[in-house]
């Protein structure tokens, strides 16, 4: 028997026999494996590459003679342009169709057009810029829409605010009519009552003396008077008709345009309609005009009693007393021993010069002094308890006007409404307090106008002032902090303001506000005075309309024609010096109030003490001891009724604010209504993205070497840095506006929760933008599907990573590091000499996985060992799509768990 190396034959066609194999090996599905041709000038078997062994002349070109990847053994792959059923057949692709390399079949293009026999990929830009252009118009649909939609539904509560508040205004001009005419007939019936009393009593006496002159007697006349009045006459039931007549609800009909109303058409709460509520609001408003107008010196007791009588809703009281507070920074002191009180009812103006700790004061009283060390004892009604644990029925206007530019007044308003008032309020005692603010704080006119912005010119500087005091009288509270609200606006805008805060006191709030420089008729306005000198120290603390008479006694006299706040505060800063008469220096009023006043002075001060002289103290007036007093507060008995008629302190901290459910979804209306105004930079968005997807997809061809590797690469870097940059404006745009929302205990979790929820748009519909350039300019094997999957996944995780940044860090930091770490985090996880584990930890790591991998997926056949060397080599595993694709998204949840704790733990310092 020969030895098989004797007898050597041709590899057969649609074989590849590779050297020093003793059988013939199939070509893989996809290969074209032609029997060889001898090339008799190079001697090589074409298209293989190979040569017949030298000297052997029975030998003879066979088929393929290896089968490797494609860089290698480029040759046994069907080429582009035509699909090779068999590993013996190759036909070119027909017309409409486009064959890519190593494939079995021809794929049909979207439009036939498009394909031109041979063709190795079909020209499908054109698909994708119509797609963009038909998802932009669908987008403007609905943005349309959606605002002809808000439109809509504001026009129709403007036409039922407008015809409830003229149905109201009728009904109030009816009633003076009416009770005009009621006044004018009493009158007239007072004069007819005493005519044909007069006749009455004249014919009765004519027939009484003919009588006595008959039986011989005589009759008292003061008998005949009251015999007169025993039995009631026509006048006096007529009178007593008319008074009942006024008051009975059957008979009072009111004509108003052109319809019967009776008197109680509106029993307020317990109607429905839009209409209805507005006439109830209204109705209460116009009443409380009414009523003022009446009563234009009523006082906090007389509001409590009449509010007792008529069983109204009440506020409850918060009284705050702090004694000896002291407030310390590192080693500098900002307050010294401030002891006083604040009593519901009445306005506390806090003024003193620069640097004096006003602002310091009001912080420490309403527990937002955060990094200073505090001493002393802050007490709420007469209890030592935390004062952030009533925050929900406390007030604090900060001195920056902090509202939402891209909202409207109402809204603004509406939405601090909603979320601080009680859960349980009827709609239509929230309509009422509403309403009633934005009439007293003359907001009407503005009410559907854009607050503004920086960028975005809105309502004046003095209206948005006043919504911003607006936001916290909407929320009915207890204690009112103000800081300047009265800053910037001129006497007639600062007299409506204050007159608003009145109106407030008189039903039991505590205000408290620092004023700077006021005029007269302002400082007449407020009840108490705060005199504060530098270095937080006080030096006066009682009523306004003793504050003259107590530095009087001190011998500083306020000049004629001066301004008496301008002219204290002139002392205070040394710009004035007192007469030579006055018996202290301005470095000694703070000194002079605590002995004044028998408190304690502390230790650093008492050297100061013993250089004054002694006279002043027994030179001092009696007059000021004996007539200022030390705390503005009611008297005892008087202070005791109030605390009777009012909820005691336990229900300050019962008012149940909506729950974080509901107040998500009022946070979810505000959030949609400013990303509809914000429509021109998601436009601007969306259009970047295009633009991106249409440089990636036009620089980064597909090759079958990497799988588009390169593309996807840079597909990455493109959508981390443009999405995460987006996610930026998301938190990092209202961080104030969500400091002071949380601190008025507003819910952080409704708040965080809305807006990913709105962002989840962007998630969406920013994916459809880049592939529908990337995808159609490049053309890679993947489905349409796969790739937005992938993308899908991509941005929700470098989105949360955008939240991170923007809670975090500052918005130039952020900017920084959402540009460089997409870049950096790619460069690490495409390094083969990167640790595994610290790949593993980069995000865009399991992109580029996902998206190799479902193109990966398409390659079969011929190109199995291309794609195994590829996937080894970039240590991928093809079965590891759907882990990318969870691993994306959890990241994505990870980054939004730390941006939550973020946003909870950092403080604005």
């Amino acid at each position: 028997m020969p030895p098989r190396t004797l007898s050597c034959r041709p590899c057969c066609e649609g074989f590849f026999c590779p050297r020093g194999i003793t059988c013939m090996i199939p070509c893989p599905l996809g290969a074209y494996c032609p029997l060889a041709m001898l090339n008799e000038t190079t001697g090589v078997c074409d298209p293989y590459n190979y040569q017949l062994p030298p000297g052997n002349p029975n030998h003879t070109c066979g088929s393929a003679d290896n089968w490797a990847d494609v860089g290698s053994t480029p040759e046994i792959f069907c080429p582009a342009g035509s699909y090779c059923p068999s590993t013996v057949q190759k036909i070119p692709c027909s017309h409409g169709h486009y064959c890519r390399m190593g494939t079995t079949h021809e794929n049909k293009c979207f439009w036939k057009g498009s394909c031109k026999p041979c063709s190795t990929k079909q020209n499908i830009t054109l698909f994708g810029a119509l797609l963009m252009v038909a998802f932009i118009l669908l987008l403007l649909v609905i943005y349309n829409l959606s605002d002809q939609l808000l439109t809509y539904r504001e026009k129709r509560k403007s036409k039922s605010r407008e015809a409830a508040a003229k149905m109201a205004k009728d009904s109030v001009v009816a009633c003076e009519r009416w009770n005009t005419a009621k006044a004018i007939t009493m009158k007239h019936v007072n004069d007819v009552q005493t005519q044909i009393s007069w006749t009455f009593f004249k014919r009765k006496f004519i027939k009484q003396q003919e009588s006595l002159k008959d039986v011989g007697h005589s009759l008292n006349l003061s008998e005949l008077s009251t015999s007169n009045n025993e039995e009631p006459s026509y006048a006096d039931e007529l009178t007593h008709s008319i008074e009942e007549g006024g008051q009975t609800d059957e008979d009072f009909n009111l004509d108003i345009g052109g319809k019967r109303l009776k008197k109680d058409v509106v029993k307020g709460k317990h109607r429905h309609t839009r209409t209805q509520i507005f006439m109830y609001a209204y109705g209460q408003i116009e009443m409380e005009k009414a009523l003022q107008q009446e009563e234009k010196n009523l006082t906090f007791s007389g509001v409590i009693s009449s509010a007792t009588e008529n069983k109204a809703r009440i506020r409850p009281i918060l009284e705050v007393a702090f004694k000896d507070l002291t407030l310390t920074l590192g080693t500098k002191k900002l307050l010294r021993s401030i002891t006083g009180k604040l009593m519901p009812g009445r306005i506390a103006a806090v003024m003193g010069p620069s640097g004096a700790g006003k602002t310091t004061f009001l912080n420490a009283l309403s527990g937002k002094a955060n990094g200073c060390k505090m001493t002393g004892l802050v007490l709420v009604n007469g209890k030592v308890e935390p004062i952030r644990s009533y925050k929900k029925i406390i007030g604090f206007v900060p001195q920056d006007d902090i509202v939402h530019g891209n909202l409207t007044v109402e809204e603004n308003l509406w939405f601090s409404a909603n979320c601080r008032l009680s859960a349980g309020m009827p709609k239509a005692d929230k309509i009422l307090v509403v309403e009633r603010v934005l009439e007293s704080l003359d907001l009407e006119t503005v009410r559907n106008s854009l607050v503004g912005t920086v960028e975005k010119r809105g309502i004046s500087g003095g209206q948005r002032k006043r919504v911003n005091v607006g936001l916290e009288m909407v929320m009915e509270p207890s204690l009112l902090i103000l800081d300047e609200p009265t800053s910037g606006l001129d006497s007639a805008s600062s007299q409506l303001l204050v007159r608003a805060l009145r109106r407030e006191a008189l039903e039991g709030v505590n205000i408290c506000m620092v004023v700077h420089q006021p005029s007269y008729s302002l400082f007449k306005m407020f009840d108490d005075l705060i005199l504060l000198a530098k270095g937080g120290l006080i030096i006066y603390h009682g009523s306004v309309n003793k504050v003259e008479e107590y530095f009087a006694g001190l011998g500083i006299n306020v000049p004629d024609r001066v301004n008496p706040p301008d002219y204290f505060i002139d002392i205070l800063e040394g710009i004035v010096k007192p007469s030579t008469s006055t018996y202290v220096t301005h470095n000694q009023l703070p000194l002079q109030w605590m002995l004044h006043n028998g408190f304690e002075v502390p230790p650093d001060m008492q050297d100061d003490q013993k250089e004054m002289d002694e006279s002043v103290w027994n030179n001092e007036p009696n007059s000021a001891r004996s007539t200022v007093d030390v705390q503005p507060v009611a008297g005892g008995q008087e202070r005791d009724h109030l605390l009777s008629s009012l909820p005691k302190s336990n229900d300050l901290v019962n008012r149940r604010t909506p729950s974080i459910l509901t107040q998500y979804k009022y946070y979810l209306g505000r959030v949609t209504k400013q990303r509809l105004r914000e429509a021109r930079l998601q436009a601007i968005d969306f259009l970047i993205l295009g633009l991106a997807g249409i440089c990636v997809g036009t620089i980064a061809k597909v090759s079958d070497e990497s799988f588009g590797a390169a593309g996807y690469v840079y597909t990455v870097i493109a959508v981390s840095l443009l999405c995460q940059i987006g996610a930026l404006r998301l938190f990092s745009v209202d961080r104030l506006e969500y400091q002071r929302e949380r601190e008025s205990g507003m819910s952080s979790l409704a708040y965080f929760l809305s807006k990913d929820t709105i962002d989840h748009f962007n998630t969406v519909v920013k994916p459809i933008f880049y592939l529908s350039m990337y995808y159609f300019f490049n053309s890679p094997r993947s489905s349409l599907a796969d790739n937005y999957t992938v993308l899908i996944a991509l941005v929700y995780c470098v989105t949360g990573i955008g939240y991170t940044f923007a809670i975090c860090f500052q918005p130039a930091s952020a900017q920084l590091l959402s540009a460089l770490l997409p870049v950096v985090l790619t460069l690490v996880s495409t390094q083969q000499r990167s640790p595994k584990i610290l790949i593993d930890l980069c995000y865009p790591k399991w992109a580029i996985e996902a998206f190799i991998i479902s193109t990966a997926q398409r390659y079969s056949g011929v190109w199995m060992i291309t794609r195994c060397g590829f996937l080894l080599k970039s240590r991928f595993n093809i079965n590891d799509w759907g882990l990318s694709i969870a691993m994306l998204f959890l990241y994505g949840a990870v980054f939004r768990f730390i941006a939550f704790i973020c946003l909870l733990k950092l403080t604005r310092k």
